[in-house]
């Protein structure tokens, strides 16, 4: 008897739409600014306003800003997926001091080196499936804005001008220092000497800083410049979420002092700002941070086009997001292969029907288990652990053709995928010829009673990455 290939069905993955859904259980998130896991309060019930800091489009995307935008992109799909009505906005900054240096060292304009890191930014982002904020407002745009909200700050005395721009006094700011766990008089004792002794403290920040000869710039009462980084983004978050968004998100290098001095301005003007802070971890190589300036920074365009950006989307799952978060070619590696283990799932159980009005409901108990572990602290670790453990029960159930028991589980697996943007192919999957061939070669040695060619067979076929399955209806080949 021939071997089989295994897997067919649909070209996609049909995944259960959950109707109804309510939010029986209260979700808890670490908060930065409270240091410690507590309910997430919205603003208005049963939605969310969501501000995730996007990209300075200097250079193309590396794996940690992957990794951020997938924490995030898989906390709203979460939440939607609980029956919250979730607006995200994720700025994108397009003009900056690394832009403009960049240009300088090429000899091109700032925003065909913009327009060129952005493209690149939403071919990585579309790449490992992030969904596209809502709102992707760029800083150039938002200029007017920033400039009025610059000078309410200088009118509340708040904000003074020197030689090279505008600054915040922090000294004025109640509370600043919060996001980074330190008081005022101990960031000031760490803070660096700073080469321009106009500044009234070494931790005041600039507003808007005055034009140099060729860079871009716009007017201001303060004379021609543009606006600093930090201005940036609680102008557009407040502009288009309101006073009190429910959630501000980023990586944890973002937290000081970025997010901090975002905060003070808010502060500053009397304005609620966020509700909730929530930052991920780090992504590391051999235990180091993965950054530019340690030399150890990758290129995530560079994955995305070599391996299954799926993969890359199922490691970020199985890592708590506050945890460090190792990057390697074996960390890939193993995902991708996790990934074959899906999809050959997918493919095998492709003929239950579980959509809308097919009767085929998720198991309600497993739904409220997989919930549990999401609603403490975003747990994804803990919930791809469900999930490939109901995988196992599923194939066990098939084993045995006990399809009526195994049917709520595949519903329920497939209701988890959806909430964890976790896409699975159920395609037929095409298997090399050499393979086959040699499958069959096996086949015919085992009928001759050649155990040992048939076992060289097997493990020659399992060394390119394929599995055989015998059973009494005959052998089956599949990924491994």
């Amino acid at each position: 008897m021939s071997p089989r290939v295994a897997g067919s069905g649909n070209n996609q993955v049909r995944l259960a739409q959950l109707v109804g859904i309510t939010v029986a259980r209260v979700i808890h998130l670490f908060d930065t600014a409270k240091g410690a896991v507590v309910p997430l309060e919205t603003r208005e019930p049963q939605k969310v306003s969501m501000y995730v800091c996007g990209p300075t489009v200097d250079g193309a995307p590396h794996i940690g800003h992957g990794r951020m935008t997938l924490v995030f992109d898989v906390l709203r799909r979460y939440l939607e997926w609980s029956g919250y009505e979730v607006h995200h906005v994720s700025n994108v900054t397009d003009i900056d001091d690394k832009i403009i240096n960049r240009a300088e060292r090429e000899g091109r304009e700032p925003a065909d080196v913009a327009r060129e890191f952005e493209a690149l930014w939403w071919e990585g982002i579309d790449a490992i499936g992030v969904a596209r904020p809502h709102d992707d407002p760029h800083a150039t745009a938002w200029v007017g804005q920033m400039v009025e909200m610059i000078g309410a700050l200088v009118e509340r005395g708040v904000a003074y001008e020197i030689s090279d721009g505008v600054y915040l006094e922090v000294s004025k700011v109640d509370g600043y220092g919060l996001l980074a766990r330190q008081s005022l008089d101990s960031l000031q004792a760490g803070a660096r000497v700073d080469a321009n002794g106009e500044k009234r403290s070494p931790v005041d920040f600039v507003l808007w800083k005055k034009s140099k000869p060729g860079e871009p710039t716009w007017p201001s009462p303060w004379g021609d410049g543009r606006p600093g980084w930090h201005t940036e983004c609680v102008v557009m978050s407040l502009g288009l979420l309101g006073d009190g968004f429910d959630i501000h998100g980023g990586g944890i290098d973002l937290t000081f002092p970025h997010h901090e001095n975002e905060r003070a301005q808010a502060v500053a003007l009397g304005r609620p700002f966020a509700r909730h802070w929530m930052h991920n971890g780090f992504v590391e190589v051999d235990g180091e941070k993965m950054s530019k300036s340690l030399g150890n920074f990758a290129n995530l365009i560079d994955l995305v086009r070599s391996t299954d950006p799926r993969s890359y989307r199922l490691l970020v799952l199985q890592s708590h997001y506050r945890s460090p978060m190792e990057v390697t070619k074996d960390t890939i590696a193993q995902a991708r292969q996790a990934i074959h283990r899906l999809d050959a799932f997918a493919r095998r159980t492709a003929d239950i029907d579980s959509s809308p009005g097919s009767g085929i409901e998720p198991d309600p108990a497993l739904i409220s288990k997989f919930r549990e572990v999401m609603d403490g602290d975003l747990n994804t670790a803990g919930a791809m652990t469900l999930v490939f453990q109901l995988v196992r029960t599923v194939n066990q159930s098939l084993d045995i053709d006990d399809l009526a028991g195994a049917e709520p589980a595949v519903a329920a697996v497939r209701s988890m995928c959806q909430a964890l943007g976790l896409e699975l192919n159920d395609e037929p999957e095409v298997v090399p010829d050499d393979i086959i061939a040699m499958a069959e070669e096996r086949e015919a040695a085992r009928a001759a009673r050649d155990f040992g060619r048939a076992d060289s067979l097997r493990d020659a076929i399992t060394g390119a990455g394929w599995i055989l399955d015998d059973s009494a209806g005959g052998t089956t080949i599949r990924r491994a």
